[in-house]
């Protein structure tokens, strides 16, 4: 992503009601990240699948002259720190390049900025691209470990040296860069032109685009086009001339149960307390001043 289109944003303040971490707390190991589930291998699945068969989650381009939405810069920075609000505890999500911990979830090590997992491809494809550009950096040699415990929670080959290298590749630029290249192209891009294809606004993009990170973009069981395809059952897309906030209702009832499904006590906030009130709120073109709550804190965007 080209790092300038942050900068009318950057310079307004953020506020927070409560102190919170820059990386990613015990609530959120626990919480966002949750235990090994359904919904934790269709993201994993989701992901090798977008990586090896990509036509498989294939989006048609929007058409010329479809407003920016959440691809405008102030509304993508706004986008990440609502999910870094979520995943980190933090609005501050520039933080996460070179976080790296294995948080017993299944998928081996999630690190960067939007959780690449060493067990689900996207991690691996991320090391392999970075290292297309540039032969010489510090992970390079980890990638033949990395290939064998694709798909595994395995640490064979990483330990004790991958967490290391990682933080410290984190610092530079380029990898930096790297990391917000394959967040867009795998998460964010996609999302955001499925949701202006489904005739969605500012809000419904980010809709689909936290699900798309939190879920993955897989076509079965809990991923998110998965997700979708239940939703498309019972509502319909402003596309197909449904009503916009009532199909969102049902998309978010449709991702609230996927979550519970493995674990009825799974905290849902980033739903309840965050995109629900946005929807409550009538706030389709997720418009600030906002304020929302996830895991009991609150966050505020002036």
């Amino acid at each position: 992503m080209k790092r300038a289109g942050f900068l009318s944003f950057a310079l307004v303040p953020v506020l927070m009601t409560a102190a919170v971490a820059c990386t990613t707390p015990e609530h959120t190991a626990a919480d966002a990240k949750g235990n090994p589930s359904s919904v934790a291998q269709s993201r994993a699945a989701g992901r090798a699948q977008a990586e090896r068969a990509p036509r498989a989650t294939a989006v048609a381009s929007t058409p010329a002259g479809t407003p920016a939405g959440l691809a405008a810069p102030d509304k993508k920075e706004l986008a990440q720190e609502i999910v870094a609000s979520a995943e980190n505890s933090t609005l501050n999500w520039r933080s996460a390049y070179a976080y790296i911990e294995d948080i017993g979830d299944g998928q081996g090590y999630t690190a960067g900025v939007i959780g690449f997992c060493t067990g689900t491809h996207d991690l691996l494809t991320l090391v392999e691209r970075y290292t297309a550009l540039h032969p010489g950096n510090g992970l390079a040699r980890y990638l033949p470990a990395l290939r064998a415990v694709d798909g595994t929670d395995s640490h064979e080959g990483l330990d004790p040296g991958f967490a290391a290298a990682w933080r410290h590749e984190a610092a530079v630029p380029a990898f930096r860069e790297a990391q917000d290249h394959e967040r867009d192209r795998v998460y964010f891009d996609p999302a955001v032109r499925r949701a202006k294809l489904d005739g969605l606004g500012t809000l419904g993009q980010f809709v689909y685009y936290d699900a798309m990170v939190m879920h993955g973009p897989g076509t079965g069981g809990d991923g998110f086009y998965g997700l979708r395809d239940r939703a498309l059952r019972e509502a319909k897309p402003p596309s197909e001339g449904g009503d916009e906030k009532a199909y969102l209702e049902v998309f978010l009832d449709v991702r609230r149960a996927a979550m519970r499904s493995a674990n009825p006590d799974r905290d849902t906030t980033r739903i309840d307390t965050a995109q629900r009130r946005f929807l409550d709120d009538g706030n389709l073109g997720l418009d600030t001043p906002l304020e929302w709550r996830v895991y009991g804190e609150t966050y505020r965007v002036p």
